[in-house]
């Protein structure tokens, strides 16, 4: 059942391009890196790609949101102090920020009032900490992953019931990429090379191989991906979800192509539209039908998203994929018999040039397709592919050649009415413009004129709008065609100038300190510079220490604290031997697990 509410739709961007294709297939808002201090450090851009982001979005009513969600050096804060406010200069919406620091500059007014989003990366998993942020007066917190629909729909609920900020927004994942750890709290990948997560430079080690061993030298796994998760995929939740008070869903994925962008993107937006109204405006002429199977994946779970009652037996076990964190793509079937050059699997449509990929020994191996002929599938490699393989497709190029030659528009709904030589056009959101037309001849033929005035009015071409109806009160006067189309030229140029002028903007109210949670905290406070610092102490926090990218301390620290529990996995929670993870190079680290909240700490 289609509700009443509104609900955003938000794509992630890496460039121009993608951000454009995003609205074009149906996002509501857009997140995009700026020229520096965003969590994915190779999807950055110019000051003048986004202003041309900002410009097309708003013809929409659609929202861009900047990522400044890295921890800052105190030189890094003052030039962020500066990025954002040249960001509200060209009308950038929003900032998402995990450095405590720039909260500091924005209570201390030297900020614009630019809408504040507080990212996953400030460990958004408690009630207690979002009432935080919502008593300091942001205007959006995103939530961890990890969060059931239950929790969220508490939190929900706690802000609602709030008098003060009670209509601070709360945002959620919906698709993509899972980190393993808490977000914001992974410092796995800075002790390993200097990467670090929380200043955009992780090196994913969660995607590596490890050896799962106890205190005694029992194995219980060797050489597997024991951190990489599958890929995250809650459109079976979206209702529940929105039910919940959820305002914005967000697709993970500033470092995915353009294709991928255009098929999730297309395929969220069908999806939520069943449930909800759209935040933003215009209608999107879809080419192609979105499938997620046929754009990169590492197999899909909706995580911890489903309520479990406490029993550890309940716990999710479709999380992970331990054989390989590469692209998997959609199931084509078993292998049923194998040539010399050849493998046949019936009953399935392949085409020249797709991706096939299939595991030999526990490894994931991959071929492209040369040619199909009478069933036979001719790989370019045909490997150790033997009956029985199950083959998957992670590379349609035929629908890859169907979204790179995507046509998909999104265009604005205008009707348009003409009475006594003056023409008005009103678009989808009620907003109306006219334009005086000077009196002409009669027209010989009345009806013939009025039916080519109808004509040529409903041809909007490659205008931003598209035209619902034309209504003709009284007959005009004689117009040529070229008149006639200039004339629908003029109004819609001025209708679009009139809905640039009107966008309304969200204003950030002034922020205020608030009693953070923990009167004292460690190096999970992730703090980089003296501002941050500053903001604790404000907020009656006592911090010990220094992140841990700064003092380079990692003896005996938590590198990782996460849901997906290796005890779980292998069905050994009843037994309290020690546990170790020893990657490639031998590195051993040790495993604690905290079974009353079931999760696994990774010690250095």
């Amino acid at each position: 059942m289609k509700l009443n509410k509104k609900v955003e739709l938000l794509a992630p961007a890496k460039d121009k391009q993608t951000a454009i294709a995003a609205i074009d297939c149906g996002a509501d808002a857009v997140y995009i890196g700026a020229p520096k201090f965003g969590a994915r450090q190779n999807a950055s851009n110019s000051l003048e790609d986004i202003k041309e982001i900002v410009e097309y979005a708003h013809k929409f009513n659609v929202r861009v949101h900047i990522t400044l969600n890295t921890i800052l050096t105190d030189e890094e804060l003052q030039e962020a102090e500066k990025l954002i406010n040249e960001l509200y200069k060209i009308n950038v919406d929003a900032i998402i920020v995990q450095d405590m620091g720039i909260l500091e500059l924005a209570i201390e007014g030297k900020l614009p009032p630019i809408e504040i989003h507080a990212s996953t990366q400030c460990d958004n998993r408690t009630i207690e900490k979002v009432k935080f942020f919502q008593k300091i007066g942001v205007k959006r917190v995103i939530l961890a992953r990890e969060l059931s629909i239950c929790q969220i729909e508490k939190i929900c609920q706690t802000v609602r019931e709030s008098d003060f900020n009670s209509d601070m927004e709360i945002e959620t994942f919906i698709h993509g990429a899972l980190c393993v750890s808490y977000s914001g709290q992974c410092y796995l990948s800075t002790s390993i090379g200097g990467r670090s997560a929380n200043r955009g430079e992780c090196a994913q080690p969660c995607r590596k191989k490890y050896t799962l061993i106890d205190e005694d030298g029992k194995i219980y796994a060797k050489n597997k991906h024991l951190l990489s998760l599958k890929d995250f995929n809650a459109s079976t939740h979206i209702q529940k979800l929105i039910n919940a008070g959820v305002k914005s869903f967000k697709i993970e994925g500033r470092l995915k192509d353009v294709n991928y962008v255009k098929n999730v993107v297309a395929y969220y937006r069908k999806e939520i539209d069943k449930y909800s109204q759209k935040t933003s405006s215009g209608k999107v002429f879809l080419d192609f039908e979105p499938n997620l199977s046929k754009s990169f994946n590492r197999g899909f779970t909706d995580y911890f998203l489903p309520c479990v009652l406490g029993n550890k037996k309940d716990r999710p076990k479709n999380i992970y994929n331990l054989d390989t964190p590469k692209s998997l793509g959609e199931k084509i079937g078993k292998v049923e018999q194998v040539g010399k050059d050849f493998f046949v699997i019936k009953n399935i449509e392949l085409n020249s040039q797709d991706g096939l990929c299939y595991f030999d020994k526990g490894e994931l191996c991959g071929c492209l397709v040369n040619k199909i002929e009478n069933a036979r599938i001719y790989p370019n490699n045909i490997g150790n592919i033997k009956q029985g393989t199950i083959i998957y497709r992670n590379f349609d190029s035929k629908f890859e050649k169907q979204l790179i030659n995507s046509k998909t528009q999104r265009k604005l709904g205008v009707k348009f009415k003409y009475e006594k030589n003056i023409l008005i056009a009103t678009d989808e959101d009620g907003i109306s413009v006219e334009l005086t037309l000077s009196k002409g001849e009669e027209p010989k033929n009345p009806e013939k004129m009025r039916e080519t005035f109808i004509n040529q009015l409903s041809k909007s071409g490659n205008s931003d709008f598209y035209v619902i109806n034309v209504e003709i009160i009284t007959s005009p006067s004689f117009m040529a065609v070229s008149s006639i189309n200039q004339v629908r030229r003029e109004i819609l140029a001025k209708l679009m100038q009139k809905r640039i002028e009107n966008y309304e903007f969200s204003i950030q109210n002034p922020l205020n300190f608030s009693e953070f949670p923990n009167k004292l905290y460690d190096y999970h406070a992730n703090i980089f510079n003296d501002k941050a610092k500053l903001f604790y102490q404000n907020c009656g926090c006592k911090v010990s220490e220094y992140a841990l990218e700064k003092t380079n301390n990692f003896k005996n620290k938590e590198l990782m604290r996460t849901k997906h529990c290796l005890k779980s996995v292998f069905n050994i929670c009843g037994k309290n031997k020690k546990m170790y993870l020893v990657d490639e190079k031998g590195k051993k680290y040790n495993l604690i697990f905290d079974c009353k909240n079931c999760e696994m700490i990774i010690l250095n």
